[in-house]
């Protein structure tokens, strides 16, 4: 064994004996020596994590403290306060308070007589007074999107038999004064674009002249959540039934506390989860009748799930870089991480050409159990190669099940790039959203993003009408073909 030999000259010593005596004095004011921290010194446990806007919710022990703070927020005191003394604000929130005027309508549609009343079936029935109803909507043309608004007028008519008030039933429009197209617009750039749901707002009403009040996009996207809600459960149901997942979490506050968004995806599909805690509770009872190959990181909660697991490599090669960094004297540890990672470069190469077929992969499996043996013989001293010798023999049935299975991948990037969709618009979410709301948006963010690993427009789908993404897709798929082979001919 080769003894290095390390030099210094008189800098380096005096340098050394510097940090030598700050470590002294640091240790001598230490609690467990019974000293004060001197004033350069700080613990950082003890430090606050730096708020990033700057803004924060006050939790005040007395109402009336409450209270004053509310009065000086800055929309409060300009319509309250400041117009009182100053003129222009006065004129200003005048003219913003008249009377809107009323939009006309694009279309009329005049609705049919019924041909006998519904309670009774008499056809001996009078006009009973005039009604109408106004759509709000948004036209989408070839290149661009204008405002549309469809005006229904009917009548209601009184039965001379039985009395019954009634109108037509087929009247062509909801409950809501909304049309399809304003709605899934306003999901599109709050869901597909991540655009905060205020900016929405006054987006439609700037640029198609249009008077929503601020919430309403919030209001569209509760309803959507419940509208979807069966498309986003057979989302759910076709992963738990598929023969791979990978899953991954990440946190996100709501309402000031701290919550967990689970992602499980495969090469297809994309689904969010939310729960209030990291417990391993959530994937488990989610995956208990899982039989497919589950691909996630080193967290433990996944290892309670009764199915073949491939841990991510790429995490764990992380893992084995820092530790010959923090420890670049460790011969031991140096020569284990080198080893490995001479073992997964030919199965890395292999995928390359191959693909993830196990066909060509198999033939690793001796390198596999050539690399254990030599693991299980080898006597180490170093307490970090010891360490990373247990974890390689804890981890064995599941760092290499990608080698046996066709289509699993021996990383987790496919979830880490679904956890980075929501993460995107986190940053918006944070704090200000409710658990409810949460979920809502984890319900429509989990179609978009599975719009996409279909090559669907999320848009498009949303328009459409269908509740059924696969079937949407498959139906866009036979139109494109069904073009191309006009084309062609």
């Amino acid at each position: 064994m080769k003894a290095t030999v390390v030099t210094y000259n008189a800098q380096d010593c005096e340098a050394l004996e510097l940090v030598e005596r700050k470590l002294v004095d640091l240790f001598l004011a230490s609690p467990e020596a019974d000293g004060s921290p001197p004033n350069d010194v700080v613990r950082t446990e003890r430090l606050k994590h730096e708020n990033l806007y700057g803004f924060k919710r006050n939790t005040f022990s007395f109402p009336e403290l409450d209270a004053i703070n509310k009065a000086a927020y800055w929309d409060y005191q300009r319509a309250r306060v400041y117009v009182k003394s100053n003129a222009f604000l006065k004129v200003a929130l005048t003219r913003s308070s008249r009377a809107k005027k009323v939009l006309s309508p694009n279309k009329i549609i005049e609705c049919p007589r019924p041909r006998s009343c519904p309670k009774c079936g008499s056809t001996n029935f009078f006009g009973h007074g005039n009604s109408s109803r106004g759509i709000l909507d948004l036209k989408f043309m070839r290149h661009g999107i204008k405002r549309w608004i469809i005006l229904y007028r009917f009548h209601r008519y009184k039965c001379q038999d039985c009395g019954a008030t009634f109108a037509p039933k087929k009247m062509g429009w909801t409950r809501s004064k909304f049309g399809p197209g304003i709605v899934a617009y306003s999901l599109y750039q709050n869901i597909g674009l991540r655009l905060p749901q205020e900016s929405v707002d006054r987006s439609l009403n700037k640029l198609f002249g249009l008077q929503l009040r601020i919430g309403t996009t919030n209001c569209f996207k509760a309803k959507a959540a419940e509208t979807y809600k069966e498309t986003y459960d057979a989302l759910v149901a076709r992963l738990c039934n598929g023969q791979l997942i990978h899953a991954d979490e990440t946190k996100i506050s709501v309402e000031g506390k701290v919550g967990f968004v689970w992602v499980f995806a495969n090469m297809e599909e994309v689904a969010y989860v939310y729960s209030e805690t990291r417990h391993g509770s959530t994937p488990q009872s989610l995956l208990k009748d899982f039989t497919g190959v589950l691909v996630s990181d080193f967290y433990a909660a996944y290892d309670g799930i009764p199915c073949p697991q491939q841990k991510c490599l790429i995490h764990l090669i992380r893992d084995l870089n820092d530790a010959v960094l923090k420890y670049p004297y460790d011969e031991e540890l140096k020569k284990l991480v080198k080893s490995f990672a001479d073992l997964v470069k030919p199965m890395v190469e292999t995928v390359d050409r191959h693909g993830l077929k196990s066909h060509f992969l198999r033939k690793h499996l001796r390198s596999v159990d050539r690399f254990y043996r030599r693991l299980s013989g080898a006597n180490l001293q170093s307490n970090s190669a010891g360490t990373l010798k247990e974890r390689f023999e804890k981890n064995k049935d599941t760092l290499f099940t990608f080698l046996i299975h066709d289509g699993v991948p021996w990383n987790n990037n496919n979830a880490e790039h679904a956890v980075k969709a929501f993460a995107m618009a986190r940053r918006t979410l944070a704090g200000v959203t409710s658990e409810k709301g949460i979920r809502d948006y984890l319900v429509l963010l989990s179609i978009c993003q599975t719009c996409k690993y279909k090559e669907v427009d999320f848009l498009d789908f949303l328009r459409s009408g269908e509740r059924d993404i696969v079937v949407f897709a498959n139906s866009k798929r036979r139109r494109s073909r069904s073009k191309e082979h006009l084309a062609l001919g």
